[in-house]
């Protein structure tokens, strides 16, 4: 029997194991089917605090759970592939193994949108970005591309022209999706040009480990060009990892979980934390103050009960 059991292991899960570990309740922390989260598809990270000279993505993420490790907590490789929360304790499945536990912090956050282009997985953090709020620094003075066609598109685009000498938004169709008022705001900015009807079929220069271009195909014409540009953001948004949790855990629209006071779900016992519960920040430091809130509550309740 678990006192805690954290599904996720990326700034979320591993702030819930360090807080959850340092109030001796030796939680176990299963690490995902997407270990140490989106931190570990970048390269540095310049607005983490405590770290003035930046630190690598996939370090931050070692060095927090190492400290999680020197106060106690527990890891394990896998995903959870079913959970009951009708009763407690609550039952987990991972693989072959059966896990009960007291309390449960979901910290599986939510995986970036992708186009499916091998150049794309390889070049991720290499000039390709899923988070311009994140990355976009790195490219002043530099040509970027923005795909995509709704708010999150226009959002990046936006934040962009900060930094960038020209944001290219590529839109498979001829006109957007996103809200009017994003689309005015798009459409006033001398800095944002628009390649309309196109998909991009390849980012190059995978070999070169850095974003060179990208290759356009027009939908309605099927003709194919090459756009030189330094930097790539996919902007077709984010997709919670909640289906595990459906018809058990309240979601809103999108799927993302809804929380009250904090991080508690609609089931006593079972608290949400980091990007599964956020759809408006996705920074690694929400992230990381969501799951210390997570385990704060999660010990509360175990103190609460007779």
């Amino acid at each position: 029997m678990r006192n805690v059991v954290i599904i996720g292991s990326g700034c979320a899960g591993l702030t819930a194991a360090i807080y959850a570990a340092r109030a001796n309740l030796k939680p176990l922390v299963i690490r995902g089917a997407e270990a140490g989260g989106q931190l570990t598809l970048t390269t540095l990270v310049e607005n983490f605090p405590g770290f003035p000279q930046g630190v690598q993505g996939p370090e931050l993420i070692e060095l927090m759970q190492k400290q999680a490790s020197e106060f106690g907590a527990e890891f394990r490789e896998g995903h959870v592939t079913r959970a009951d929360l009708s009763q407690r304790p609550f039952v987990l499945e991972v693989g072959k193994e059966r896990i009960e536990t007291r309390t449960l912090i979901v910290a599986s956050g939510a995986s970036a949108k992708l186009l499916g282009l091998e150049s794309e997985r390889r070049l991720l953090g290499h000039g390709v970005s899923t988070c311009a709020t994140c990355d976009g620094y790195f490219f002043r003075g530099k040509e970027v591309a923005v795909v995509g066609g709704g708010d999150t598109t226009a959002e990046d685009a936006l934040f962009l022209t900060r930094y960038a000498t020209q944001v290219n938004v590529v839109h498979r169709r001829d006109q957007l999706r996103a809200s009017k008022i994003m689309q005015d705001r798009l459409f006033r900015n001398e800095k944002i040009k628009f390649i309309w009807n196109s998909v991009v079929e390849d980012i190059l220069d995978a070999q070169k480990r850095e974003v060179t271009g990208i290759k356009l195909r027009n939908v309605k014409t099927r003709e194919e060009t090459l756009k030189a540009v330094d930097g790539v953001f996919i902007g077709i948004g984010h997709e919670p990892n909640t289906g595990l949790f459906r018809g058990q855990l309240e979601m809103d629209d999108l799927g993302y979980l809804i929380t009250r006071e904090g991080s508690k779900t609609n089931v006593p016992g079972v608290f949400a934390a980091g990007d599964v519960k956020d759809r408006v920040y996705r920074q690694a430091i929400t992230a990381a103050g969501s799951g210390c809130m997570a385990a704060m509550e999660a010990e509360r309740f175990l103190e609460a009960e007779p």
